[in-house]
């Protein structure tokens, strides 16, 4: 088995961390949570979703986030958009790049998007082709990808049809997403390795949920199978609002801290992984899902790796 040297992470707490939060969280306690991540040197960090304030409140504040950000060379802020009015409002917001969603099933785009699968792949045809126009980095997300809450199991073929599709609109990257937390690692291999087959050159990225216990082993699956990026949330913080009984992703010091140990170089600097993470419980009023902050690391472990470009 080879493992990369170093892979890339995109931080996920400040947009799919905080989306399933109950209380409100102000602007500026986003915008904190989200310096302390640059500071330890997560360099994409998707910031906001740009959908409707009625359907999830929490990203009712895109905008005013974005305006409160201060721009880094080297740091990308990421926007999630399921329609041309939110990539509209993403582009005039300033985000350098936006990701799509499209759910492998009709019924979970139904209730995500209001639309079917093939509906959700027009609309980012649409997207994407505008994106190139204003010259904003797109890439897109397929969700549900290893089972569907409504629908049930999810074939790969289905996938892997999935993700011809959306290729054909240029991405620079496909995510393929655990989005319940069903997934396990021999599923992973398959889907990512037939993924890969099928659309050699694409850059791959791994979004897993640990909602049954799997999520770091699928993430380490994934490597093995060629994604070269991964998705985290510091803390563990997430889950989406459309799943039932959805809880956290993986947590990105834990992340972190498995491919330290692996000598799988992150650019990310555990010891303020962990604050970040710390911070953002404090914030939230009750206890997130990661270990780290429980255990801590194993001494010798918090060294800074060096990052995959993104």
């Amino acid at each position: 088995m080879t493992l990369p040297r170093s892979i890339g992470l995109v931080e996920v707490g400040p947009r799919d961390g905080l989306q399933n939060e109950s209380a409100t969280v102000p602007v500026p306690v986003k915008v904190e949570f989200i310096r302390r991540a640059a500071a330890a040197g997560l360099r994409r960090i998707e910031v906001a979703s740009f959908v409707s304030p009625r359907r999830v409140p929490q990203m009712a504040d895109a905008e005013d986030v974005m305006r409160a950000l201060p721009r880094q060379a080297g740091l990308r802020y990421i926007g999630l958009v399921l329609n041309r009015a939110g990539f509209d409002r993403a582009a005039a917001a300033g985000c350098e790049e936006i990701g799509m969603v499209v759910f492998t099933t009709d019924a979970f785009n139904e209730r995500n998007q209001g639309t079917t699968t093939d509906g959700a792949i027009r609309a980012w045809h649409e997207i994407a082709a505008a994106a190139r126009t204003a010259g904003i980095k797109a890439q897109v997300t397929i969700s549900a990808a290893f089972g569907c809450p409504f629908e049930g199991e999810v074939a790969p073929e289905r996938v892997v049809g999935i993700a011809q599709q959306v290729a054909e609109a240029g991405p620079f990257e496909i995510a393929v997403a655990d989005t319940i937390g069903v997934a396990v690692p021999g599923q992973v291999s398959e889907v990512f390795g037939r993924v890969a087959e099928a659309l050699p050159g694409m850059a791959l990225r791994g979004h897993f949920h640990n909602t049954r216990n799997t999520g770091l082993a699928n993430a380490y699956a994934a490597l093995l199978a060629g994604a070269g990026t991964l998705d985290a949330s510091l803390g563990g913080l997430g889950g989406c609002p459309f799943a039932p009984a959805a809880t956290g992703n993986i947590p990105t010091e834990d992340l972190v801290y498995m491919l330290g140990r692996m000598g799988i170089g992150t650019g990310v600097d555990l010891g303020r992984a962990i604050e970040a993470a710390r911070y953002i419980e404090q914030q939230v009023g009750h206890p997130v899902p990661g270990m780290l902050l429980k255990a801590g690391p194993f001494p010798g472990a918090a060294r800074p790796a060096a990052a995959k470009s993104a």
